[in-house]
């Protein structure tokens, strides 16, 4: 991903070479940096209807795995009774309306 985000950013003309030399640094010391410049928020939430990005930003954590933690309990979300209870959904029925 590092690699990715270098060449992105070599590639970039708009960035001067002082932004670029700083840029280059923080894709090597941090990935959420690195994944920064491979990933542009708006165009992930521009064809989402009702939704205006108003402010992204990245940061990252290293954290130890525990398996038997809450927080890594993933997957019993997922388990469902085939009920729609409609928990997830929006003031007009689409999942996540309005939020970011």
């Amino acid at each position: 991903m590092s690699a990715a985000a270098l060449a992105r950013i070599g590639e970039d003309e708009s960035l001067p070479d002082d932004e670029r030399a700083h840029a280059r640094s923080a894709v090597r010391e941090d990935e959420a940096e690195a994944l920064a410049y491979l990933v542009e928020p708006f165009d992930l939430v521009k064809e989402v209807p009702g939704v205006e990005l108003a402010q992204a930003s990245w940061t990252s954590e290293l954290i130890d795995y525990d398996p038997d933690a809450v927080e890594w309990a993933l997957d019993e979300d997922d388990e469902s009774d085939g009920e729609d209870d409609g928990e997830e959904a929006g003031v007009e029925g689409e999942v996540g309306a309005g939020r970011m």
